[in-house]
């Protein structure tokens, strides 16, 4: 690798060594900063530093302070004692000895004994899932306890996360599943599996004669909801609901009437009443007669059934199912979805609406597994392992430069959502191309959209939502994250280009040592005036950028490769079949690009 000294007079006389590079800096395309993190912790690091590098599958949670959604009390066991009349709860985050034994797999079964020792005021806070989701189980059950909750239980699918959560202290149950360890995918006949696993489960805890809080493992709580459910005691079943358009401006039930989306049984909670154990064993008995049906879609066909009236004036409670069960849709503006939370949020919603979120659920998003996870640490709010906060090879972060034209001037229309994401996404090819070649960790920058993604046709946002425009929009919405996270084949597609979150740096568990161990980069021609470095760190660094060789033009032929899979689709153009546009990584190399949806068949495919 040999220095970059003449690089701009190599890039005009052959146009590979990463020449969108040479010549995106040349033209000032990219008006920014670049800022280089060490990520080394210097050798006087304090113990509180030190002590997070021990293995966060056999440890106690990360634990720092400052950070708002994560506690600097998480490693101390949660042993209160419950209110009284309650059991005296066990405690969490407590790993069992050294020395002791895993218990035989019969004394994790699914108990009226084991859901009672858990139990707080008679109610018992539920998730489950498999070894795949331990990370996203472990951010589920740290938020709780830093609310002070303790009344919860995980179901294991298999015995290797059933181990797992034992030793680091987490209450966990068998649920005899047997599933496989790995992500089974959204939409997969396994997925599918895990529904009716959820159906079965509700089942078997209802008759034992608690309340029961049902969860998927992609969403966290924000703020302890027991208080807030318990003001609804004559509800058989609350229940979240895709709902993007506000019905209430302030923490009531949504209304009812209003509510046209799905209702989500990723958040629900269950009181153990003749009409919810009936309907519970009919949602059962419909997704055990015919695999093809999914779960929710159950759950909305029989809750349904009937739709009013209102139980009274005031509650915000209608009938429901069979006009016995009564009936709440929690307020999307507080039990947020992926829409309400990751992209009004953009907006501003619930800040709108002066109240603040319980809950939010990665749904509305286009990224697979890869893609929650990303959205949750974009939120800030996902448990990375200590390791996350010290990649190998140090950070690279740069400040976007974006015209205010492209965010505010003219129409939000197709072009000019397309001209602001080019305008960024070209940014964004050269950063990620420098990380490469520098072999460090490109945190992401925020993303601005105009126009909002869903998977059916719409006007550009949806009317009557509090999505405002230009918004800050998720990676997902123009970037594949499960693809930018997956492990290509390198002989195809070239080093790995790992990316951190556009929240990254604010972050309060990013160590002290690495936010003080950056230097401060400005490209530029050298030869010009005043171009030169300057570095806050005690450790200079230089950067070097290869020169050009066969070696490197193949490698830039790989990184197109790569590049030209990092970008998914917009959806949707409204009467139009197909309506989806592709974004396409490399589109100012094509005069006169335009955004538009394919007008053929053999059209329809991604720019590779």
């Amino acid at each position: 690798m040999g220095g970059w000294r003449n690089a701009v007079q190599e890039a005009a006389a052959s146009k590979p060594l990463f020449l969108t590079i040479y010549t995106t800096i040349i033209v000032g395309i990219v008006a920014t900063s670049f800022y280089v993190f060490s990520a080394i912790y210097s050798p006087s690091a304090p113990t509180s530093t030190q002590s997070i590098s021990t293995s966060w599958l056999s440890s106690s949670p990360l634990s720092q302070n400052g950070g708002s959604n994560f506690s600097n009390n998480i490693s101390q066991p949660t042993d209160k004692a419950s209110q009284p009349g309650s059991n005296q709860l066990k405690t969490i985050w407590e790993a069992p000895p050294s020395n002791s034994k895993m218990p035989p797999l019969e004394s994790f079964k699914l108990t009226k004994e084991l859901v009672g020792e858990r139990a707080k005021d008679d109610v018992i806070i539920v998730t489950f899932g498999n070894f795949a989701f331990m990370d996203f189980i472990l951010t589920w059950v740290k938020h709780l306890t830093d609310l002070d909750v303790s009344n919860l239980l995980v179901g294991a699918m298999d015995t290797k996360l059933l181990e797992a959560l034992f030793w680091k202290g987490v209450p966990v149950f068998d649920m005899g599943s047997h599933m496989s360890t790995i992500d089974v995918g959204w939409g997969s006949p396994t997925f599918h599996k895990m529904g009716r696993e959820k159906v079965l489960l509700i089942n078997a805890i209802l008759p034992f004669g608690y309340e029961l809080l049902m969860c998927d493992t992609d969403m966290v709580w924000l703020k302890d909801p027991l208080p807030y459910l318990a003001q609804y005691p004559d509800a058989d079943i609350l229940a979240s609901s895709d709902q993007v358009v506000p019905t209430v401006v302030d923490d009531r039930l949504a209304d009812w009437k209003q509510v046209g989306a799905a209702y989500n049984i990723g958040i629900f909670h269950w009181r153990p009443t003749e009409p919810a154990i009936k309907l519970a064993k009919e949602w059962k008995d419909m997704l055990l007669a015919d695999d093809k049906i999914w779960d929710q879609n159950g759950f909305n066909e029989l809750a349904r059934k009937q739709t009013g009236p209102a139980v009274d004036d005031d509650s915000g409670l209608f009938y429901a199912f069979d006009g016995t069960l009564r009936l709440g849709i929690l307020p999307e503006s507080i039990f947020c979805s992926g829409h309400t939370y990751f992209v009004q949020v953009g907006s501003a919603m619930y800040e709108q609406l002066r109240l603040e979120p319980y809950a939010l659920h990665t749904t509305f998003q286009y990224g697979g597994t890869e893609g929650k996870r990303h959205r949750l640490r974009e939120a800030m709010v996902f448990y990375d392992p200590p390791d996350y906060y010290d990649a190998p090879g140090g950070f690279l972060s740069f400040k976007p430069s974006i015209p205010k034209s492209l965010l505010l001037d003219g129409e939000h229309n197709l072009e000019s959502h397309f001209s602001l994401i080019n305008y960024q996404m070209k940014q964004i090819r050269s950063a990620l191309a420098i990380a490469s070649l520098l072999n460090r960790t490109l945190v992401m920058p925020p993303l601005w959209c105009r126009l909002d993604r869903l998977w059916f046709s719409h006007p550009g946002v949806l009317e009557g939502s509090m999505t405002r425009q230009p918004f800050l929009c998720p990676l997902d919405h123009v970037f594949e994250v499960n693809v930018m996270l997956k492990d290509l084949p390198e002989e195809e597609f070239g080093p790995a280009i790992n990316i951190r979150e556009y929240s990254f740096l604010n972050n309060p568990l990013l160590p002290q040592q690495v936010k003080e161990s950056w230097l401060d980069v400005q490209l530029c021609q050298e030869g010009t005036e005043d171009c030169h470095a300057s570095s806050n760190t005690s450790r200079p660094g230089l950067l070097r950028f290869p020169k050009n060789s066969t070696e490197e033009m193949t490698r830039e032929e790989k990184f197109r490769n790569r590049m030209k899979r990092y970008v998914g689709i917009w959806c949707c153009v409204e009467n139009h079949t197909p309506g989806h546009i592709y974004y396409d990584m490399y589109w100012d190399e094509k005069p006169g690009w335009k955004p538009g949806p394919p007008q053929t068949p053999e059209e329809d495919h991604p720019p590779f």
